[in-house]
């Protein structure tokens, strides 16, 4: 079949295929033809016309990203192809998850997945995994922790850079010869002890390759920076410093990122300034913390601690709106009336002095009770933003409203009780005037008089929902007695917004809030500005945090550059540093969930045997999710522990059933489970049906 391979790309006809294998005999040409109509009908050969036949050109070398499972074989997903290729463990050739790897595909049986062998790694994903380090008396080894390393790495007792049977640390992988089975690495860093709450947060941070502290240089690099306001700066900026400014953050806040000040002009409207940190000015293109600053893209929150995109001299102290002390912002100040309407709109550095830091509660206290320090300034600012609020449901956004799980935690880490952050009126307040900045910045940029071309910029974008995930949604709340509308982008964000309301005290509410966003696209920073659907803007971009985000260093920057009358940024470069900052973001987050599954298992450790309510909030081949319905925790109920039957995953419609009794497990159905065990190295709990 050499022909075949050598030929792929190519519509051969049976006389040069019979030519090539110097066959004369015209019986043995007619059994080619014969052979080749079953290649067909075995789905090796896309089409067959008069004496014709056209090889399939996926039949050779595909380039795609490795995407392993647990049991150490892999998909390879590749643009070349319309479905992800299986590869066997045996074939990966020591290729691991999301390594760029080109791939050669076998010939393709009818009706099944296609399948091949990786043929070269064109760029490793990543060289260094955490994991425990176990030790004999002449070698050791490091057993990742992650699901999607399925090899242990051999450490030389000499590389083992002091680590010790049982610590948690990080190995980088040194090389690995063909016929090794495991790979040969070296011990990098030591985090320390498992168990122990900063080795496992570290271990945590360390599992998605972000960084839990500041190499030294860059630290020493940001105290050098100089805390100095010249006359001369000042005289560039426009001057908030005697107009009422205040901050509102969480009690635990060290950063304050932005500040709100408030006066009322001549004419009777409202003057609102959005005051964010001007971290641009002490972070300069091509600096030590300019480069730190991108390459982390963003600050990560896990459950007991923020750990930081910028110095914390930088973060908590030069950059931070802290009270009674001048600071250098970049600023967004809107004319305003008692409407809420935007009469217009003022973008430049300013310098101010915040009078006042508000926690959320204590800005809420005041909206309550209507009394305290700056009551008139926070009441009338409540009222414009529930203005500027409702009117952007009415438009078309979508209000997806979540609470968050949190947790009490002693100075040791350990989780003394759960509670659930709720979203109120001083937190909304914040968020609609940091949403009108957001916008307004976008807008300075995006929108430009028609038959001219918007320069490069960096949009905050949310792309409208997949018709079939919205269809799968939809079909699922109909068994609930639910629904939404799918025929416009406008009908589906109002019967979004309405499900969402009648829901709300609902036991599914949560479920039905999940799947809705699971819905969703995802958002994403790019150039390329296609708006933002769950907001319901056409320009959204992000301005306001630039002290956590880079993104919103990069849009201070261009703001600048394009306020100098500069050229238009590089879009291709823009672009690239955009997916950067998105891919960041998403890795940040995966970090923080992980931090809060190792809390809940290790807050249910104690309750290892008890009886607890639920409601199934996941549904898989292996079993069902359960989120308890007292502290939202969650585990799992194998389906190996279901022995009344033998049961089978529906995926379309989110449950299990029974093939003999039709008993059907389904996801939002209420279940009472026993906790049966707790593996904290795992982040796992195991739940059986009580």
């Amino acid at each position: 079949m050499e022909i075949f391979a050598k030929e792929s790309s190519k519509t051969l006809n049976y006389k040069q295929i019979a030519a090539a294998l110097e066959i004369k005999d015209m019986g043995i040409k007619r059994l080619i033809v014969s052979v080749l109509y079953d290649l067909v009908a075995l789905d090796q050969i896309s089409e067959v016309s008069t004496g014709k036949f056209k090889l399939k050109a996926k039949m050779g070398t595909v380039e795609g990203v490795v995407d392993m499972t647990s049991r150490g074989a892999a998909y390879i997903v590749s643009e070349e192809t319309t479905e992800d290729i299986f590869v066997s463990p045996a074939n990966l050739n020591r290729a691991l998850h999301g390594d760029l790897v080109k791939v050669f595909l076998f010939a393709r049986r009818k009706s099944k997945q296609p399948e091949g062998e990786v043929v070269e790694i064109v760029k490793r994903k990543k060289t260094s995994f955490v994991g425990v380090v176990q030790t004999s008396k002449n070698f050791a080894f490091l057993i990742p922790l992650g699901r999607n390393m399925p090899h242990d790495i051999f450490i030389p007792l000499s590389q083992l850079n002091g680590a010790l049977d049982g610590d948690k640390a990080i190995a980088q992988i040194t090389e690995w010869p063909k016929k090794a089975k495991n790979p040969i690495g070296r011990i990098t860093d030591v985090l320390g002890k498992s168990g122990d709450n900063d080795t496992e947060m570290h271990a945590i941070l360390a599992e998605f390759d972000l960084p839990y502290k500041f190499p030294e240089h860059v630290n020493e690099a940001a105290e050098e920076i100089s805390d100095e306001i010249t006359k001369e700066e000042i005289a560039k900026r426009r001057d908030f410093r005697d107009i009422t400014t205040f901050t509102i953050d969480p009690a635990d806040a060290k950063d304050f990122d932005d500040a709100l000040s408030l006066r009322k002009l001549e004419n009777g409207n409202w003057e609102v300034g959005v005051h964010i940190a001007d971290v641009t000015h002490y972070v300069l293109p091509g600096s030590i913390i300019e480069q730190e600053a991108c390459e982390r893209a963003t600050s990560v929150y896990l459950v007991d601690r923020v750990v930081p995109m910028l110095p914390e001299r930088l973060s908590n102290g030069l950059c931070s709106l802290r009270p009674n002390e001048e600071k250098l912002t970049y600023s967004a100040v809107f004319e305003i009336d008692e409407n809420a309407d935007v009469y217009s709109t003022w973008i430049g550095r300013t310098i101010i002095c915040s009078d006042r830091r508000f926690t959320y509660e204590e800005a809420q206290n005041v909206i309550e009770t209507e009394e305290g320090d700056y009551k008139e300034e926070i009441l009338c600012l409540d009222k414009l933003a529930k203005k500027l609020r409702a009117r952007r449901f009415k438009q078309g956004a979508i209000d997806f409203d979540r609470y968050e799980v949190k947790f009490d935690i002693d100075e040791n880490g350990k989780p003394l009780s759960v509670y659930f952050k709720e979203s109120k009126d001083s937190n909304k307040l914040i968020e609609e005037f940091m949403l009108l900045a957001n916008k307004k910045v976008a807008e300075s940029v995006g929108r430009v008089p028609k038959g001219k071309t918007a320069k490069t910029f960096v949009y905050r974008t949310h792309d409208q929902p997949n018709t079939q995930k919205l269809e799968t949604f939809n079909n699922f709340i109909h068994k609930f007695g639910f629904g939404i509308k799918t025929a416009s982008p406008s009908a589906i964000s109002k019967s979004m917004n309405e499900l969402l309301h009648n829901v709300k005290g609902n036991a599914i509410q949560n479920l039905v809030e999940t799947l809705a966003i699971r819905s969703m696209a995802k958002a994403e920073y790019t150039t390329n500005n296609v708006g933002h659907y769950g907001l319901h803007f056409d320009h959204y971009s992000h301005f306001t945090s630039p002290i956590r985000r880079y993104p919103d260093m990069m849009v201070h920057r261009l703001l600048t550059q394009y306020e100098n009358h500069g050229k238009s940024a590089n879009q291709d470069k823009t672009e690239s540093q955009c997916k950067h900052c998105s891919d960041m973001e998403q890795r940040a987050a995966q970090a923080e969930r992980s931090s809060i599954k190792y809390k809940q298992v290790e807050f249910m450790l104690d309750n290892v045997g008890e009886e607890f309510e639920g409601t199934i909030s996941g549904v898989t081949e292996w079993g069902f999710y359960v989120e308890l319905n007292d502290n939202k925790c969650e585990g799992m109920v194998s389906i190996r522990e279901l022995e009344d039957d033998y049961y089978e995953f529906d995926e379309e419609n989110y449950c299990i059933v029974g093939r003999h009794h039709r008993k059907i497990y389904q996801l939002g159905d209420d279940v009472k489970i026993l906790v049966t065990k707790a593996n904290l190295a795992a982040k796992q709990l195991d739940f059986v049906l009580a």
